[in-house]
C-alpha cells in the first residue's frame, strides 16, 4: 500500500539566499484583477505545514504572492541558460514563473514553492508571463497520473484564476487565465550549471556544487565533488527515463533547461500518453524531427547528463566524469527491469531474466496494439499472458489482490478525456468530472503501491 503524505510543522529554510547574489533577481507577482481559488492540494501542503491555511490566506500567498514566515523577502527569477532541442540558448532563465519559498518537510527534505504564470520577469523576452488556466489544468492532470503511476514528480500545488483574457496561437482564443504553485524538491537544472560554465564562473560553480550535495544529499564515493554530483545526477535521471517509459508518458520537452537535478520530472506543457507501446510517438506538434518522440527519451536524459559533464569540467578533468556519464545505459536498463515487473505486480528475479520479461512485454504491446495502461492492468500478477510473454513470465510471483485489479479497467491519462474535461470547465465551469479523475487517480496509485528504489546507489 502507498504510504500517505506525512503531515508536519511549517518549517521555513531559504537557503536558496545563500547564492541570491547571482542566482537569480528579484522580481514581485503580477497584479491579477481576480484571485479564485480553484485548486489546493491539501495533501501535500501538510506536508509542510501549510494546509491550515484558510482560503484567503491562500490567496493572498499564492495569488498575490505576500511572503511566508521567515521565508524569501521577494521572489526570484532563476537564471540559467540550456539546449532547446539541442540550441544552445543563453537568454533563457524564470520568464513566467519564480521561486517563491523553500521549506522543509517530515522527510527533512528541501522543498520548493515555484510559480508558472506569474507575470514577467526580466527572462520573459517577448512573453506576457502569463498562464491559461487550461495549461493549469493539464499539469494537474499529469502530476497526478505521474504521481499515481510512480514517477518523480512535482506536485501541483494551487491553482488561482486570475480574471485576465489571455491570446495564444496554439488553442481557442482568449482563454481564461490562471497563476500555478509547483511544490518541487528543488528547482537547480542543468541549465543553471551550463550558464555558469558559459560565463566562466568557476567560483559559483564550486557553490553550486557544495550547494546541491549538501541540499539534496545522496551517495558519496570519492574526493571529486564535482564527480560524485554528477555520478548523483546520471542515477536519478537513469530512472527517471525508466518511469517515463513504464508509463507510457511524453514529456515532449526534454531540454537541458527542464532537467532538475534532483531527477524530479517537471515543466508539464505538450505533454501526452502514448495510446499505444509506439517508440516514434511524439508529444509536441513542434517536434517535428521526433527528437523527443517516446522511445527517444532515455537518449535525451543520457544526452543532457553529457550537457552537465560539459559545464563540470570548469571544475574536474575529464576521466572522472566519463566514467559517471558512461554508467547511465545500465542504470536504465536495470531501472526499466525493476520498474515494468512493479507495475505488473511482479517479484523481481535476476536482471536478466527481468529484461526478458521487459522484451516479451514490450513486443506483446508492439504486436497487439493495446494500450500501455490496459496492457499493465490485463497482465496484473502475471495473469492472462500468452505466448512468449507466459512463457518469460512463467517463473515469476504475482500481486494482483487490490479491487482495483478486479475492476471494469484501468484509468488511463489520453487526449480525449483531458479535452473533455477541459471542455467540462471551460463551457459551463464543471469541476466535477476533474474532481472525480483525481480521486480515480488516487486509487490507482493505491492499488500500485510503493514505486521501487532507484538501482544503483553506491556504497
Amino acid at each position: 500500500m502507498r504510504a500517505d503524505p506525512q503531515p508536519a510543522p511549517y518549517r521555513a529554510d531559504p537557503r536558496i539566499l545563500k547564492l541570491a547574489g547571482w542566482i537569480g533577481d528579484p522580481v514581485a507577482g503580477a497584479d491579477f484583477p481576480q484571485t479564485i481559488l480553484r485548486f489546493r492540494n491539501d495533501a501535500h501542503a501538510a506536508t509542510v505545514g501549510l494546509a491550515e491555511l484558510d482560503d484567503e490566506a491562500w490567496c493572498a500567498n499564492f495569488g498575490r504572492f505576500a511572503p511566508l514566515p521567515d521565508n524569501l523577502p521577494q521572489p526570484l527569477a532563476l537564471r540559467y541558460h540550456g539546449h532547446q532541442f539541442r540550441v544552445y540558448n543563453p537568454e533563457i532563465g524564470d520568464g513566467r514563473g519564480f521561486l517563491f519559498a523553500q521549506l522543509r518537510d517530515g522527510a527533512d527534505r528541501l522543498l520548493d514553492l515555484g510559480t508558472k504564470g506569474s507575470g514577467q520577469t526580466p527572462w520573459s523576452r517577448q512573453g506576457d508571463g502569463r498562464l491559461t488556466l487550461k495549461g493549469a489544468v493539464r499539469e494537474i492532470l499529469a502530476t497526478a497520473m505521474l504521481e499515481a503511476q510512480g514517477v518523480n514528480t512535482s506536485k501541483t500545488f494551487s491553482v488561482i484564476e486570475t480574471g485576465e483574457e489571455l491570446f495564444r496561437g496554439d488553442e481557442p482564443s482568449p482563454t481564461r487565465s490562471a497563476v500555478m504553485v509547483r511544490l518541487s524538491h528543488g528547482h537547480i537544472r542543468i541549465g543553471t550549471f551550463q550558464r555558469l560554465a558559459a560565463l566562466g564562473l568557476a567560483g559559483e560553480m564550486a557553490e553550486l556544487v557544495e550547494y546541491c550535495l549538501a541540499t539534496y544529499p545522496g551517495p558519496e564515493t570519492g574526493e571529486n565533488r564535482a564527480a560524485v554530483l554528477l555520478n548523483q545526477v546520471v542515477e536519478r535521471l537513469a530512472d527517471l527515463a525508466a518511469s517515463y517509459m513504464t508509463a507510457g508518458f511524453v514529456h515532449g520537452v526534454l531540454n537541458s533547461d527542464n532537467m532538475n537535478i534532483t531527477g524530479e520530472s517537471f515543466d508539464y506543457g505538450p505533454w501526452r500518453w502514448t495510446p499505444t507501446w509506439d517508440a516514434g510517438f511524439t508529444a509536441a506538434y513542434f517536434d517535428h524531427g521526433g527528437l523527443y518522440a517516446f522511445g527517444r527519451q532515455p537518449e535525451a536524459l543520457h544526452w543532457n547528463c553529457g550537457q552537465l559533464a560539459v559545464s563540470l569540467r570548469l571544475l574536474s578533468e575529464a576521466p572522472p566524469l566519463v566514467a559517471a556519464l558512461e554508467r547511465f545505459p545500465e542504470l536504465y536498463r536495470a531501472n526499466l527491469a525493476r520498474r515494468f515487473l512493479w507495475r505488473l505486480g511482479l517479484a523481481a528475479h535476476s536482471q536478466e531474466a527481468d529484461l526478458a520479461v521487459v522484451v516479451a512485454a514490450e513486443k506483446a504491446m508492439r504486436e497487439s496494439g493495446v494500450g500501455v495502461d490496459d496492457f499493465f492492468f490485463r497482465h496484473r500478477g502475471g495473469r492472462a499472458a500468452e505466448g512468449e510473454l507466459a512463457a518469460a513470465l512463467a517463473s515469476y510471483r504475482g500481486d494482483a489482490a487490490h479491487a482495483y485489479w478486479d475492476g471494469p479497467g484501468p484509468q488511463a491519462m489520453l487526449i480525449d478525456e483531458v479535452e473533455a474535461i477541459w471542455s467540462a470547465i471551460a463551457e459551463r465551469d464543471d469541476w466535477a468530472p476533474l474532481h472525480a479523475k483525481l480521486a480515480a487517480l488516487e486509487r490507482t496509485g493505491e492499488a500500485l503501491g510503493e514505486p521501487p528504489r532507484p538501482a544503483g546507489h553506491r556504497g
